[in-house]
């Protein structure tokens, strides 16, 4: 069976907690991408989405130079390169997140998108079955970590 290492990108963009919302927010623009790793040399702290910045940075009228240690998630679900790539949807499809962090010893080394499992034929039905799990609204409107 496949696993994580096989399908990861390992060229994540990342910031740093010496980054401001307002660097994370061009990073994302730049890059177009809604989910950036924060690291601190490669251990994964947590992740800033899109979300968090909108959320918990700009609604609260923080301004741009506010340190992205405010705004991240940092209870974030992960998993190791040797995850498989069933038990990766099953834990996306669970958590309801469309990315998820692959960390080993604690240091970042990829991240998983629900796409990458949806472009391997054999997982299509597994990354179908995550998707509309995750597409599924919660109650919990504290889990800011899509």
């Amino acid at each position: 069976m496949s696993t994580l290492k096989e399908i990861m990108t390992t060229d994540c963009v990342t910031v740093t907690m010496q980054d401001n919302i307002y660097e994370v927010a061009v990073k994302m623009k730049e890059h177009n991408i809604g989910i950036i790793p924060v690291v601190e040399n490669k251990k994964l702290i947590g992740v800033a989405t899109d979300r968090d910045l909108v959320i918990r940075g700009y609604a609260e009228k923080k301004s741009g130079s506010t340190a992205v240690e405010e705004v991240i998630s940092k209870n974030i679900t992960t998993a190791s390169p040797d995850t498989n790539i069933d038990e990766a949807a099953n834990i996306m499809a669970e958590q309801q997140i469309r990315r998820l962090p692959v960390v080993e010893n604690g240091n970042l080394v990829g991240i998983v998108a629900i796409g990458d499992l949806a472009v391997r034929d054999i997982f299509e039905n597994e990354a179908s079955d995550a998707l509309s799990k995750i597409s599924e609204p919660t109650h919990d409107s504290q889990n800011f970590a899509h």
